[in-house]
């Protein structure tokens, strides 16, 4: 038997505690039982998000939330200026453009941060622009981007919102949404928040509210006013994920009794133990100035093909872990630390991870990498 250990970005580990509730009997979404869920759904997810607004639940991947923020913001003739550091800001592009908007694309190159003052110079020099599509966290290149700045941005501009992609993100580093002023804010159920895949999650500010009324892009499933008015009884517009919505209850309390600052602590304290890992066994990052507090990037040892170094975690240890995409296929890997992950699955990946460079002829001093984390993790998160 080989036990498995799945360290991806996502989707991530789910608690023991939140299978055993979602394996309650399933209850009708158009119940007095149901409703009494939803809504404590409904308040967790504006703790965790951190706003005042109503946050929808969508029964569908991220994706469907980055559609649905595009088709109610947007409206024919709309400019969006797409920031393209990786897979998923490409995706906010490939959105809009299947959408008939036209895009100004600030191409990021990979592994680093868009630099905030770039997003200035291409609002200030096309005023036809009227959001900006950012990520938090690139999960393709391991880049946790400055949002934070570009909200501050749009915040002066009446006529442009700014729509952050938090999906590999929110519940694991500090994304306040009210306070930030962030106009969009997504995310989705596998990754910090602990469940399998399945549902999304999207609020919008005021300002972003009001571009609804004059949003003309085609909408069915994804018309969030129609979700607005039903969810604010309760219930979902059409069917909902039942069970994945029994189960965020339980994950949403998890992450309650821990505390939100903790919870950012814990993963803070992962990521900084995952690199000092790496760097001791004589890896590089890929993203050192602005690595992501969810997944560490890591370039692979020279002429090696860090495809062999997934197949081999996964096929010998059960350890799973991911590659690079498109122009550094096989020459990245990915380890994450997002969700339910602790002390002991950090320890985990970076001793298979040496074991399998091993394998595969690399010259490393065993044991450096795990001491290094132990340094790290030995000492325990700060907690708040």
């Amino acid at each position: 038997m080989l036990k498995q250990y799945l360290l991806t970005p996502g989707p991530t580990p789910v608690p023991e505690r939140v299978m055993l509730a979602m394996a309650r009997p399933i209850v009708h979404h158009r119940m007095p039982a149901f409703t009494a869920i939803f809504n404590e759904a409904a308040e967790g997810l504006k703790w965790i998000f951190q706003t005042k607004q109503p946050v929808l639940q969508l029964a569908g991947s991220g994706t469907l939330a980055m559609e649905a923020a595009i088709v109610n913001t947007m409206k024919r003739g709309d400019k969006a200026l797409c920031v393209v550091g990786g897979k998923f800001g490409e995706r906010w592009r490939n959105i809009c453009k299947a959408y008939g908007i036209e895009t100004v694309n600030l191409d990021v190159e990979w592994g680093h941060a868009v630099d905030p003052q770039a997003v200035k110079a291409a609002l200030d020099a096309d005023d036809k622009i009227t959001a900006v599509f950012s990520q938090a966290n690139e999960s393709s290149t391991g880049v946790r981007h400055p949002v934070e700045e570009i909200a501050k941005l749009t915040a002066t501009r009446e006529r442009v919102i700014n729509v952050v992609d938090a999906v590999s993100a929110l519940g694991a580093f500090d994304l306040p949404m009210d306070k930030a002023g962030f106009d969009v804010l997504i995310t989705g159920s596998q990754k910090a928040l602990m469940l399998p895949p399945g549902q999304a999650y999207i609020a919008l500010s005021d300002k972003a509210w009001a571009r609804t009324e004059s949003s003309d892009l085609p909408k069915f499933y994804a018309d969030l006013k129609r979700e607005k008015k039903a969810q604010s009884g309760g219930e979902t517009a059409y069917t909902p994920a039942v069970t994945l919505t029994i189960g965020l209850v339980e994950s949403l309390r998890m992450l309650k009794e821990e505390g939100l600052e903790n919870v950012f602590a814990r993963h803070d304290q992962l990521a900084r133990a995952t690199r000092a890992a790496v760097e001791a066994l004589g890896c590089k990052l890929y993203a050192p100035t602005a690595p992501s507090p969810t997944v560490t990037s890591v370039w692979g040892p020279t002429g090696l093909d860090t495809g062999k170094i997934v197949k081999q975690l996964r096929d010998k240890y059960g350890v799973s872990i991911t590659g690079g995409q498109d122009a550094v296929k096989g020459k990245i890997f990915r380890v994450a630390h997002l969700g339910y992950f602790g002390v002991f699955d950090i320890l985990t990946s970076v001793t298979a991870l040496e074991m399998a460079l091993t394998d595969l002829g690399v010259q490393i001093q065993r044991g450096v990498g795990t001491a290094a984390a132990e340094a790290i993790l030995a000492a325990g998160p700060p907690q708040k």
